[in-house]
């Protein structure tokens, strides 16, 4: 019943979490409808690859979780961006209390400009901290302070089509 629980209350605040993401799309996809020039679609790896990360943090941790997570995965982040592999991410925190089934402490959605794209965090990583021991030591205290943590692939789908991509 619990699990159940977690469940649902997930799919709830993912598809929340799209149904933002898709209106914030939702003027340039208008823009673009206007065109007079007739594309294929995009090949698939072509595609805008969507992940959301969602971090589930150890109560009465998430400053020192925060400042972990900005030192070296929203610099990667920043770098991946900089280089044209990621088009935009947002960091999400939630606005209400929630019961600790469904307590999460940030959400990060980030838009890859394909799934190609995604490959590249460990690369970047190297050349943003070359003292890997401390960047690991880092990581592995940020990692003991995450209670639950998962990345989560999402597809975009045509609210008007027939639920596939």
């Amino acid at each position: 019943m619990k699990v159940r629980t977690v469940l649902r209350t997930s799919l709830l605040t993912f598809a929340a979490s799209a149904a933002l993401f898709a209106l914030a799309l939702a003027p340039q996809a208008r823009g673009r409808q206007g065109a007079a020039s007739v594309s294929s679609a995009p090949a698939a790896t072509e595609k805008p690859y969507l992940v959301e990360w969602v971090y589930k943090v150890k109560w009465g941790h998430a400053d020192e979780f925060w400042q972990l997570f900005k030192t070296y995965q929203i610099a990667t982040l920043n770098r991946e961006k900089e280089l044209g592999y990621i088009t935009s991410y947002t960091v999400y925190r939630p606005g209400l209390h929630q019961g600790e089934d469904s307590r999460w402490e940030y959400r990060i959605v980030i838009t890859y400009k394909n799934i190609s794209a995604s490959q590249h965090g460990s690369e970047v990583e190297k050349q943003l901290f070359p003292d890997a021991a401390a960047m690991k030591r880092g990581e592995n205290r940020r990692w003991e302070l995450t209670e639950a943590h998962y990345d989560l692939p999402i597809k975009m789908i045509d609210p008007n089509g027939d639920g596939t991509d």
